[in-house]
């Protein structure tokens, strides 16, 4: 069985599989906008999770999440 790593950044391959279980629109997006900003996708992916959940946050290593209830159901989510 393979053994589960602990990453700081998002790789090539996991933002691919992401980008490949998007609606095409979404991902047509991503793409396009990291090409706008010359950044590699993965990177655009990272910054969108991150900022999400720490609005100060562009990268993983940045992201400090503590104003997540992770006790808690998410709204909207069933």
């Amino acid at each position: 069985m393979m053994q589960a790593q602990t990453r700081e950044h998002l790789s090539p391959e996991v933002a691919q599989a992401f980008l490949d279980g998007l609606p095409e629109k979404i991902r047509l997006g991503l793409l396009t906008y990291a090409a706008q900003v010359n950044f590699p996708v993965e990177a655009v992916i990272e910054m969108a999770i991150a900022g999400f959940l720490d609005e100060d946050a562009v990268n993983f290593p940045g992201c400090n999440p503590v104003s997540v209830d992770f006790g808690s159901k998410p709204t909207g989510l069933s």
